[in-house]
């Protein structure tokens, strides 16, 4: 097994050791074929900035597990999200967050897989 990315149907969450992204997030990885959802843990918030916009030629899903946070994507209006909401990001459309409490854990999707998440 290669750290926290598994190629099978089930992935327990207390069995499968986090991966750190970097100070205040770390992620759980699962995929199969090509669908990966992704559990982002953050714990460093409240952000007095947004994190700078990125975009990748992935669609996107987001569903908003816990905590509050402000969606900004290119050319839509800002969007301020909570747990229970979801948002979605179009293949090559700028996109980022800003954290607005002190947690928050959010549960991506992305088809195809997104390679670059995926260690050697």
């Amino acid at each position: 097994m290669k750290s926290n990315l598994i190629r099978m149907a089930v992935l327990k969450f207390e069995e499968i050791p986090a991966e750190k992204v970097r100070e205040g997030l770390e992620r759980k990885i699962i995929y199969t074929g090509d669908l990966m959802t992704v559990l982002l843990d953050f714990s460093d918030g409240p952000w007095s900035e947004r994190e700078p916009p990125h975009s990748h030629p992935h669609v996107q899903t987001s569903y908003i597990a816990s905590g509050e946070i402000i969606f900004y994507c290119e050319d839509e209006p800002d969007q301020h999200l909570k747990a229970g909401d979801m948002f979605a990001v179009p293949p090559n459309k700028k996109h980022t967050i800003k954290l607005l409490s002190k947690t928050a854990r959010l549960v991506d999707s992305f088809h195809p897989l997104r390679q670059d998440f995926l260690k050697s």
